[in-house]
């Protein structure tokens, strides 16, 4: 009786651990399930209602390492100013607020931004966005960058989490002709990110 106290002593932990593991990737699988159901839906994205084009998609198997708590910084004094994107526009945006993470040893500032435009709306007012470039960048992953969606209900006693494997692709990787925002360089991380999104190997659509 001894011997199986200590037996399940030592092994219940790492199946706990074993556990949770496995439904971290099922959360971030019904994530990029829902990512995907997203484009079929929405009338102006790139495979609207196409399926087959949306084949060459790729991404990162979920890593629990690349979820990080993250201490937060609100700037309410931020001037709001315009953010560039890739087709030569602006958009106007405000800095929301200042996370700070620990990615691979290293103390990284994340930037979160709230869209002026967005937050006059009711379904979106809570929105928030990090655009971001990293060292995988025109390696494995889209060279203009990627994004991640936030709340402002996630940010709680100062904290929240920032998980870069829901980090995804912005319109402007499969296809010409939309107004995606460029990363503004205080989110240009000098580390490599692999997580989230990887570089579509499909004909982008012009």
């Amino acid at each position: 009786m001894k011997n199986l106290f200590l037996f399940l002593l030592l092994t219940i932990p790492f199946l706990t651990f074993a556990q949770s593991k496995r439904a971290y990737k099922k959360e971030v699988k019904k994530f990029r399930k829902h990512y995907k159901q997203e484009f079929l839906d929405e009338a102006r994205s790139p495979f609207y209602n196409d399926k087959k084009g949306m084949k060459d998609m790729r991404f990162y198997k979920a890593k629990r390492k690349y979820k990080l708590p993250a201490t937060f910084k609100r700037t309410p004094e931020a001037i709001p100013f315009k953010m560039s994107t890739y087709s030569g526009n602006t958009q106007d945006y405000v800095l929301y607020g200042i996370a700070t993470v620990d990615l691979d040893g290293k103390k990284v500032d994340v930037h979160i931004y709230q869209s002026l435009r967005l937050r006059e709306m009711e379904e979106y007012k809570d929105h928030l966005f990090i655009p971001f470039n990293d060292l995988t960048n025109d390696e494995s992953t889209y060279g203009g960058g990627r994004y991640i969606d936030l709340e402002k209900s996630d940010i709680k006693d100062d904290k929240v989490v920032i998980d870069f494997n829901r980090c995804y692709n912005p319109w402007c990787a499969f296809s010409d002709g939309y107004n995606c925002p460029v990363p503004p360089k205080e989110n240009h991380f000098e580390v490599k990110i692999e997580a989230g999104e990887k570089m579509f190997v499909g004909k982008k659509k012009k």
